[in-house]
């Protein structure tokens, strides 16, 4: 039997690989300059064909290396998606439906929406697969695929398996060897997903199996997928240290509270971090104490973020315009700030309420969710009513964003002249993204050409409930049960 496993096509994929300069690869062994694809290969797949029964064909087809069609023979088709690729995910089901190929839908979409992408698959698997993957393929093979899968019960990290890799082409990928060690995250946003379909209790895996995997691997840089790979500081200590003799260069997510914590700064970098990337989200207290991100002190940012450099280790921002009470002027204070700050790297998005989220749930009730075109929830769309700035406006001033934190003023403002290979790479990784916002955008969003000022003239007045706090009982999925 053969199966195909897919990640469909996403256009605005904000982690597709940037077209770098053509001799870039001569100067850093350690990520791949000439990648095609995006940053990072689709582990949660190479996971799922890593639990698939040896004696079945199992295939990747990769969205982020090109447009995918449903044009491979396949007995069943496993199709993951986020929201901005539900479209497309539904598309290509429908097509390999109506070949008479059973299509199964997973990820975080389907599984905040399992009616809708129920209409455009045989079954839908709800939450985490690593259970529930090799009864469905039986399932099917005895001819009794049920139409809904669901685990209730968190699976025990200590169990996972080790990703397909073999399934993967690694030029297509900035950085090929990408490694999970955490699911879940302790904090409770109101806007993020992770929660929503990991939980809020954090697991992670025994650091000896990690070291194992990071053993099996070629090259010495790895990207740790981790949502927030220092959710516990203590295991996180442990872990960096049990990475101590493999000498190794690594980068991962973590939580603004990395810098309170000299010890685990100093283990990380000893242990080969490179960077992080954090979710400052916002400099505004109240829109900090509204998403629930109470972790983040946007007073303290600067001093912060010298205290990492000073470790050694390089930021990378993230950053979502379009809170309640963003007005035109958070636009130039983020820029100004993030400039003095020298941040290496930074990406900036618009605040979407996802499905499944205490934020969504809040928008529907305070009837400001405009429309329902997943596409467009890309974190790069307004998809709500804003009180105090138009669709256009916010959309502007965020690409905006993106071009002048990646001017080449901006960069030397920064990161300075390059001195060192490694301020090279600084430079070239940034060039690039200076590259592929000119080649996408032209001249556009330097400067507003929109109508009026897009300001509101009437601020739109907004419910004040209180924002919406999910707890961890309400983050379960409700499951219809299992049909036939």
């Amino acid at each position: 039997m053969r199966v195909q496993f897919v990640n469909p096509h996403n256009s605005s994929n904000m982690y597709a690989a940037p077209k770098f300069f053509r001799y870039a690869s001569h100067i850093s062994s350690s990520l791949n300059f000439r990648a095609n694809g995006a940053l990072f290969p689709p582990l949660n797949l190479a996971t799922l064909a890593a639990l698939t029964p040896r004696e079945h064909e199992v295939a990747i087809d990769d969205g982020c290396l090109g447009p995918v069609r449903a044009t491979k023979s396949a007995d069943l088709v496993g199709i993951t998606a986020m929201s901005a690729q539900a479209p497309a995910a539904y598309a290509l089901a429908d097509e390999y439906r109506a070949r008479g190929i059973p299509v199964v839908l997973g990820g975080i979409h389907p599984s905040m929406c399992p009616d809708e992408a129920g209409e455009h698959a045989d079954a839908v698997v709800l939450g985490e697969a690593d259970r529930l993957w090799p009864d469905l393929v039986q399932d099917f093979r005895n001819g009794k695929m049920k139409s809904r899968y669901h685990d209730p019960e968190a699976v025990d990290m200590a169990e996972i398996a080790l990703p397909r890799r073999d399934l993967l082409d690694p030029k297509g990928y900035v950085v090929f060897n990408s490694v999970q060690t955490t699911r879940g995250c302790p904090f409770n946003c109101n806007f993020c997903s992770v929660t929503t379909m990991s939980g809020v209790r954090y697991r992670f895996r025994p650091p000896e199996k990690i070291v194992d995997e990071l053993r099996t691997l070629d090259g010495r840089f790895i990207y740790f997928v981790d949502d927030n790979i220092i959710g516990n500081p203590q295991r996180a200590k442990a872990l960096f240290t049990a990475f101590l003799p493999l000498k190794l260069g690594w980068a991962s997510q973590v939580t603004i509270n990395f810098a309170r914590d000299p010890q685990l700064m100093r283990l990380a970098r000893e242990s080969g971090c490179y960077g992080v990337f954090i979710g400052f989200e916002t400099f505004s207290n109240k829109s900090i104490r509204d998403a629930g991100k109470g972790v983040n002190r946007p007073d303290e940012y600067l001093r912060d973020i010298r205290r990492i450099h000073e470790a050694g280790i390089k930021v990378w921002g993230s950053f979502i315009f379009g809170f309640d009470n963003d007005a035109l002027e958070v636009f130039r204070k983020t820029l100004d700030f993030i400039e003095k700050s020298e941040m290496e790297f930074a990406q900036f998005s618009l605040l979407t309420p996802l499905p499944g989220t205490a934020l969504f749930k809040q928008f529907e009730e305070e009837q400001r969710i405009v429309h329902r075109d997943w596409s467009k929830y890309d974190l790069g769309s307004i998809v709500f009513n804003h009180p105090l700035l138009s669709a256009e406006r916010l959309h502007f001033e965020k690409n905006h964003a993106w071009r002048r934190f990646y001017s080449v003023r901006s960069i030397i403002k920064r990161l300075g002249m390059p001195k060192t290979q490694g301020d090279l790479v600084l430079w070239i990784s940034n060039l690039a993204v200076t590259g592929a916002l000119k080649r996408r955008w032209g001249n556009e969003y330097w400067n507003w050409k929109g109508e009026g000022s897009g300001v509101v003239p009437q601020p739109v007045p907004v419910p004040r409930h209180h924002p919406l706090k999910v707890e961890e009982a309400d983050r379960l999925l409700k499951v219809a049960p299992s049909g036939p």
